[in-house]
C-alpha cells in the first residue's frame, strides 16, 4: 500500500469537515487494514469489525490528524489502538486461528511444489500465531503491510533503531518457532 500525497490531502479535507472524502480513503485502504487485522487476529469477523471501528475512530478523532504526517502512519496508529481495545474486550475468547488470509491466485508450479509451499505456509501461519502479539504486530506491519521502518516508528511511538531491533528479534523468534514446528512435523 504505497503512501500517496493525495491520501494526506484527503485526510486534511476530512479533518476540516468534508466527511464524504472518508469514502475515498476507505476504498483505498480497507483491504490492507483487513489483511493487517486478519494476520494479527486470525479471525475474519473480528477483523471486519475492527476495520469498521478504525474508520469510525478516524472520523471521531479526525482533529488529531496533523498536516505533514503520513496518512498511513496515522491510520495504523488508530488501527493499533482499535486492536488493543478490541483484544482487551475479547480476552478469554478463542486464540489466533490458522485460517489463511485469502490472497489473489498466481501462476502455479507443479503439484509437488504446491504441496510443499502449502505445508510451509501452514507452518508459517502456526509459527506466526505462536508469537506474542507485539512481535506479530511488528512483523505484520513491516513484512505484510510493507510499511517503512520510519512509519512503524511513528505508529509504535519509538525510534527507528528500536523498530529494527524489534523486527530482527521477531524474525529470529519466528524462525525458531517455525523450525521447531517443522521438526515436530518431521517426527
Amino acid at each position: 500500500m504505497p503512501e500517496t500525497r493525495a491520501d494526506n490531502v484527503l485526510m486534511q479535507k476530512v479533518r476540516d469537515g468534508d466527511l464524504a472524502k472518508m469514502a475515498v480513503l476507505f476504498e483505498r485502504h480497507h483491504r490492507a487494514l483487513f489483511r493487517y487485522f486478519q494476520r494479527l487476529t486470525g479471525n475474519r469477523e473480528f477483523s471486519e469489525d475492527l476495520v469498521q471501528d478504525v474508520y469510525f475512530r478516524m472520523l471521531k478523532y479526525r482533529h488529531t490528524y496533523r498536516d505533514g504526517n503520513p496518512f498511513t502512519s496515522w491510520m495504523y496508529q488508530v488501527a493499533r489502538n482499535a486492536h488493543l481495545d478490541g483484544a482487551q474486550k475479547r480476552k478469554g475468547e478463542a486464540p489466533l486461528s490458522e485460517e489463511p488470509v485469502r490472497e489473489p491466485a498466481t501462476a502455479e508450479p507443479d503439484p509437488s511444489e504446491i504441496l510443499r509451499r502449502r505445508q510451509d505456509l501452514g507452518l508459517l501461519r502456526r509459527a506466526l500465531a505462536a508469537l506474542p502479539v507485539e512481535k506479530r504486530e511488528v512483523l505484520v506491519l513491516s513484512r505484510f503491510q510493507n510499511l517503512k521502518y520510519e512509519q512503524i516508528a511513528d505508529i509504535l511511538a519509538c525510534d527507528v533503531g528500536t523498530v529494527k531491533v524489534r523486527v530482527y528479534r521477531a524474525i529470529k523468534a519466528l524462525s525458531q518457532i517455525f523450525f521447531e514446528l517443522a521438526g515436530e512435523k518431521a517426527s
